[in-house]
């Protein structure tokens, strides 16, 4: 009976990930867990900016009442500074998390990336890899060192200058994600 198992079970072959031949292929390279942590910290403040002014307004109250003489109170400005750097001392902890979690291990693997008007390709060798359709990025930037692609909140493809082959490849990806709709600055 073992043996009739066996020999009915399927075997799991892999086969290679079809690719486009003119497809933008970069180096294979991984995303550091500090630029992980910084581009979701700077990501949170872009979003979240407009509450740093619960502690500004909180401040000017204080100000406001000890100067009239209703109220003599020193330690809410200690307790508004120390409030809102716990705030963004508790996103970084969660943010460092994952990058220590197994489950998440994935996003800082060494991919390497074939990008054409279609699809992104993330390989990780020639038969396993995943496929990004272009529909899952909601948001494309560029900074002065790479090509960021947010698939949501606080979610990227992260793609830095130097993975590219040449310069032309960062110039066909600049006119894909233009062409896409993408507004890069």
């Amino acid at each position: 009976m073992a043996k009739g198992y066996a020999q009915s079970q399927q075997r799991r072959v892999q086969q290679p990930i079809q690719s486009n031949p003119l497809a933008i292929k970069t180096k294979k390279f991984a995303l550091e867990k500090n630029k992980f942590i910084g581009i979701n910290m700077m990501q949170l403040i872009k979003n979240q900016w407009y509450w740093g002014f619960v502690p500004l307004a909180l401040i000017f109250i204080n100000v406001i009442v000890n100067l009239t003489g209703v109220y003599h109170n020193y330690w809410i400005y200690v307790l508004t500074i120390i409030g809102a750097l716990a705030y963004l001392i508790f996103w970084a902890i969660q943010f460092t998390g994952v990058t220590q979690l197994e489950q998440y291990k994935q996003l800082f693997s060494k991919y390497r990336y074939e990008i054409d008007s279609r699809q992104i390709l993330m390989k990780l060798n020639d038969t396993e890899g995943g496929v990004i359709k272009w529909d899952m990025i909601k948001n494309a930037r560029k900074t002065k060192e790479a090509f960021i692609l947010d698939m949501g909140q606080y979610q990227f493809i992260y793609l830095p200058f130097t993975v590219f082959n040449n310069d032309s490849d960062k110039k066909l990806l600049d006119r894909i994600l233009k062409d896409k709709g993408y507004e890069i600055a």
